[in-house]
């Protein structure tokens, strides 16, 4: 049995009671915690890992729950564009990717999610050229090298160009094709285990790039097969026009008429809900990955997450693709969230408790396993980031919380996915960085010489 102790860590539970411990200890056996204590924990195995977490706060892992990894090798580009003008700009070079440039844009997505804290991500892969290869695979062993906990999902595109939509032909399947690959994905690889780290979704891209036929058929093979749903919608002003016109309904409303509703589902955004749409998501469980960096890079309005959570929403934070976050540093998504909730709703719109919660616990309800992670709990599986608070940027600040989620990122002292360490002092142990970040920069030109 594999035991790890970390000791005397100021210890943010958000569990029921939200208690939070100066000066704690948490036990890990075989990648599940099995006890949170204010006293010193001495019935241990003499192999115990020891880790001091004196300095530190320790946190449940960050659940990232929108994600786009093969646009880590397509960031900076389009910097002043509308969504739309991003979208068309950037489908031509998208166009490209192939398994060795997903395999890689999903190392250094994920690689900086990892030191930015987090220790389970999603992604919506809805790119699939014809001559890609197999693109989900090669994401899907990128992760796996770097030890997330992953849920990738089965994207797909059927409305192109010429029939009305934003992408080129050259990335659109037929509903036959898509549904075919969609159920193979969760055969090959969905475990629906407790401790799974590897779970598959079904993910058609956005009401402009998809026909009401595959969202409805999608809908409905996911429900078959038991597994999640995830689209985009409701993030810009283009997106309700678009709605109005072609479906004569508001973005909820019409996927509400196709299946899309429900706790099984959820959505990237949501900055364009009203009030009877957030009502709506209260009253089916239907859950919101909040993306603040990405809604201000594009230039969208200010999602209405102080309503979203206190209606009862599921919401939990997303960096979303990197071609619209460059840094995709999941911490920072929780800055993010207070600051542009305040920007909107005045000093008290949104804690840096409730912050802090949208990245731990409210993310793992958003994707069904808050049962399992998201909090300090003994019976969770050990996802746990230890956060250095001694250096420059922390020292001084009394309140744990305010320093994580208002300051500077924290150096890591370690982190934990099933109780296994894929972060210490602050260095990645699964993967060289350096390395990663060179063939990174070897595949964005590789990419862009391609589109020509």
């Amino acid at each position: 049995m594999s035991q790890t102790l970390i000791e005397n860590a100021h210890v943010i539970t958000v569990d029921a009671a939200r208690r939070e411990l100066p000066s704690a200890s948490v036990r890990i056996d075989d990648g599940v915690i099995t006890e949170v204590s204010t006293d010193p924990l001495t019935d241990v195995g003499s192999e115990v890992v020891r880790v001091d977490g004196r300095g530190c706060v320790l946190t449940p892992g960050l659940v990232n729950t929108h994600h786009h990894l093969y646009q880590w090798i397509t960031r900076g580009l389009a910097a002043d564009h509308t969504l739309f003008e991003w979208l068309t700009t950037l489908y031509p070079i998208w166009a490209g990717i192939d398994e060795q440039a997903v395999h890689t844009a999903a190392l250094g997505g994920v690689g900086q999610l990892a030191m930015s804290g987090c220790t389970t991500t999603t992604d919506h892969h809805y790119v699939f050229p014809r001559e890609g290869g197999d693109l989900l695979g090669a994401e899907i062993a990128a992760v796996a090298s770097l030890g997330l906990r992953f849920h990738p999902t089965r994207g797909s595109m059927d409305l192109s160009e010429k029939d009305g939509g934003l992408p080129p032909d050259s990335v659109v399947q037929t509903i036959d094709e898509i549904l075919t690959a969609s159920a193979d994905a969760v055969d090959r690889w969905h475990d629906p285990s407790p401790s799974s780290m590897l779970r598959i979704a079904l993910a058609p891209c956005s009401p402009f790039s998809v026909t009401t036929d595959l969202l409805r058929e999608s809908a409905s093979l996911a429900r078959d097969l038991g597994v999640r749903m995830h689209t985009h919608l409701a993030e810009s002003p283009d997106e309700n026009t678009y709605c109005d016109e072609h479906f004569g309904a508001t973005p909820l409303q019409y996927m509400e008429s196709v299946g899309w509703v429900g706790d099984d589902v959820w959505f990237a955004h949501g900055v364009e809900f009203g009030d009877d749409d957030i009502a709506r998501l209260a009253a089916t469980g239907t859950g919101v990955a909040h993306c603040p960096t990405s809604n201000a890079r594009l230039g969208n309005r200010i999602c209405r997450t102080r309503d979203l959570v206190a209606a009862g929403v599921p919401v939990g934070l997303g960096v979303d693709g990197a071609a619209s976050n460059e840094s995709a540093r999941l911490l920072e998504e929780a800055h993010q969230a207070v600051l542009m909730a305040r920007a909107r709703g005045g000093p008290t719109a949104l804690t840096t408790r409730t912050a802090l919660e949208l990245g731990t616990l409210g993310g793992a309800r958003v994707l069904g396993r808050d049962n399992e992670i998201g909090s300090i709990e003994t019976g969770k599986l050990a996802d746990l980031v230890l956060w250095d608070l001694t250096g420059l940027a922390h020292a001084g600040i009394d309140d744990p919380v305010a320093a994580l989620v208002l300051g500077a990122i924290p150096p890591i002292r370690g982190s934990w996915v099933g109780g296994r360490r894929i972060v210490a002092d602050d260095e990645l142990r699964t993967a060289d960085l350096d390395a990663v970040a060179a063939d990174c920069a070897t595949e964005h030109r590789r990419l862009l010489d391609k589109a020509g």
